[in-house]
């Protein structure tokens, strides 16, 4: 190798480390955070195993070696008779909410697609992605002003429509589709952005020539759209069964303000283990209930894409 062409070798790998350095650069922020707040707290785990009991010297680590070893006590809380009733709400709904979500997201972001004004799209996007940044606490309140039995504007036209006025938050009747609104409403606009982000990838000329060979919109949509979104739309249905066992808490212990009431149809498994541990401390019951969601999280994430991985290998995650 000649000197020139050493010099160019040189200078071509010190162009590489300085590449691969502010790459780097750029992933170490992400990388710490999903250390400290991923990765670390996995040694936690033992909690489920164990009594938790203040010991001296009163640190977290020393509390966790020096607490008594229970075994699968702390997972006992699945003997309550409450349990048959969380599980069905936490799986029912969500199988509920995965599915209509996916139908509603893909809908209106395919609609969103084929505005042809684009401040139009612009506003519609934004307004249906708003509702996800707000906290359920916010949200629980534009229920209550609905609902409230007092001042509520739903309980008000029944009084003046001169039908009994329903007392909403004493009857489970309407709450399985009041909280279906209230997770759509909230989550929608969020997948809808990922699968339009999908779609404006998709290269023009095949509309193009779906229109040439005659195809209406409807036949571009079912031949071009969907099939060119198909891997985003299994690998959302893949994560979100990941969650299958898992609730969002505020959405149910929020919105129904907390209404004994109601408990048979917003008792989940995270607002059960809340409601438990404020009463009893239990911390190693709570932590036992997180390890059982995630461990049923990754049966149903490593299942799905196995099935995934039979009928379409190119849409499985791995």
């Amino acid at each position: 190798m000649s000197i020139g062409e050493k010099s160019r070798h040189g200078s071509m790998q010190g162009a590489r480390r300085k590449k691969n350095l502010v790459l780097t650069t750029m992933v170490l922020p992400g990388a710490i955070w999903l250390l400290l707040i991923r990765y670390l707290p996995m040694f936690g785990i033992v909690l489920a195993f164990k009594n938790y009991k203040a010991q001296r010297p009163n640190t977290f680590w020393n509390n966790i070696i020096k607490s008594e070893w229970v075994g699968l006590k702390n997972f006992q809380f699945l003997k309550s008779p409450d349990t048959a009733i969380m599980i069905r709400n936490t799986l029912g709904y969500n199988i509920l909410w995965i599915a209509l979500g996916l139908v509603i997201a893909v809908a209106f972001a395919v609609m969103m697609s084929e505005l042809s004004n684009r401040f139009l799209a612009k506003t519609y996007q934004t307004l249906m992605f708003f509702p996800y940044f707000l906290s359920w606490v916010v949200a629980s309140y534009f229920v209550l002003a609905f609902l409230d039995p007092t001042s509520g504007m739903i309980p008000a036209l029944q009084k003046r429509a001169g039908i009994p006025v329903t007392n909403f938050y004493h009857d489970t009747t309407w709450w399985p589709l009041i909280l279906t609104i209230c997770n759509l409403w909230k989550n929608i606009g969020y997948s809808s952005v990922l699968y339009l982000a999908a779609i404006t990838g998709i290269d023009t000329t095949q509309y193009e020539a779906a229109a040439v060979d005659g195809a209406t919109k409807w036949q571009q949509i079912w031949h071009v759209t969907l099939p060119n979104i198909r891997t985003m739309i299994v690998i959302l249905l893949i994560m979100n069964v990941g969650k299958i066992f898992n609730a969002d808490f505020g959405l149910f212990y929020n919105v129904p303000q907390n209404s004994g009431s109601l408990l048979p149809v917003t008792q989940v498994v995270d607002t059960y283990v809340y409601r438990a541990y404020a009463n009893t401390h239990n911390m190693g019951m709570s932590s036992a209930a997180g390890f059982l969601q995630s461990a049923v999280g990754l049966v149903c994430i490593v299942g799905a894409n196995a099935i995934v991985r039979k009928v379409d290998p190119e849409s499985s995650l791995f």
